[in-house]
């Protein structure tokens, strides 16, 4: 392989917790890499990919980093080098871990230390959220941690919680079942009941304020919900069960499910063991094969670095 031009690190991400749809959100200690080895005339990419999606994103037309790239350098008006780009890919695809989420901040994260455009951290998050949608992922993957956003037309506000302690862990279950966002969207109802709403909205309050305070008893209140998991827990065999199961095991702090799913996450301090026996138990149970993680929900977030050096993520 050429040597490295450019590397971007970017983590993957899970979304909501439970009551906070759309807003809350926290960065997980798994990697995806993305290397540009060689610098290619403007307009020109090509793409490899090693793990996930080896076989559907090695079209650079289709691939998601360089569709972010061209993008951003459309936004500022720059006229961007093509590029060679390597992906070793981590992050399940269609799990509800955020692996479009990485693959549009290492996008843009390329187009800012390729052509030193020296953009700010807003502005970096204005043009990643403007391409994926979905500031609730792309907020924890570029600044790490768990994050609050909120969105407004292009207005975005966000806030970094402090870290959790280090003895608590972020339990994951992926089954081999791939949910679309777009098909977890259509699984929602067109409206929400106003006690529902009530529910949530003091859930997600109680969430935020719980993990600014350290009162991590509090996370199992505050990533209860009523608004989309019991629609979303459909789409996937064993989803009415599942998180049931691990909320009643000891020094589990609360269990949502990943994003739009399928991946369901539990938060447990101490030993993670039989929180993540007992979730691949039940996707085994509904015949459904399972892969865990035990992961560190203080994952840094995207790292951008150069030949014998990191630099910042703004340049």
């Amino acid at each position: 392989m050429a040597d490295a031009i450019l590397q971007v690190r970017t983590p993957a991400t899970s979304a909501n917790l439970g009551a906070g749809f759309d807003t809350l959100g926290m960065a997980l200690s798994l990697y995806n890499i993305f290397t540009v080895t060689e610098i290619l005339p403007e307009g020109e990419f090509r793409a490899a990919v090693i793990g996930e999606g080896a076989r559907e994103l090695t079209d650079a037309k289709d691939n998601m980093v360089i569709r972010s790239y061209i993008e951003a350098c459309d936004t500022w008006n720059i006229k961007g080098a093509g590029f060679e780009l390597l992906s070793n890919n981590v992050i399940p695809l269609c799990r509800g871990l955020g692996s479009s989420a990485s693959a549009a901040v290492a996008g843009v994260l390329i187009a800012n230390g390729l052509n030193r455009v020296n953009a700010s951290d807003d502005e970096m998050l204005r043009v990643i959220t403007r391409i994926e949608k979905h500031p609730d992922n792309v907020a924890p993957c570029y600044l790490g941690g768990m994050t609050v956003s909120c969105l407004d037309g292009e207005s975005l506000r966000y806030v970094r919680l402090p870290s959790l302690p280090p003895d608590m862990y972020v339990v994951v279950a992926v089954p081999n079942v791939e949910v679309r966002t777009s098909m977890a969207r259509e699984a929602l109802p067109d409206t929400v009941d106003f006690k529902d709403a009530v529910f949530n909205l003091g859930r997600s309050a109680l969430m935020a304020a719980a993990w600014a305070t350290g009162r991590w008893e509090l996370l199992s209140w505050g990533m209860d919900d009523r608004i989309h998991q019991q629609y979303r827990a459909k789409l996937f065999p064993g989803g009415d069960v599942i998180m049931d199961r691990v909320r009643d095991i000891p020094g589990c702090l609360g269990a949502a499910i990943s994003g739009s799913g399928p991946s369901v996450l539990a938060l447990v301090k101490g030993r993670p063991r039989k929180v993540a026996e007992t979730m691949c138990r039940t996707f085994t149970e509904y015949g459904v094969e399972s892969l865990f993680f035990v992961l560190q929900g203080n994952a840094d977030g995207a790292k951008v670095t150069y030949p014998g050096q990191f630099l910042k993520k703004s340049g």
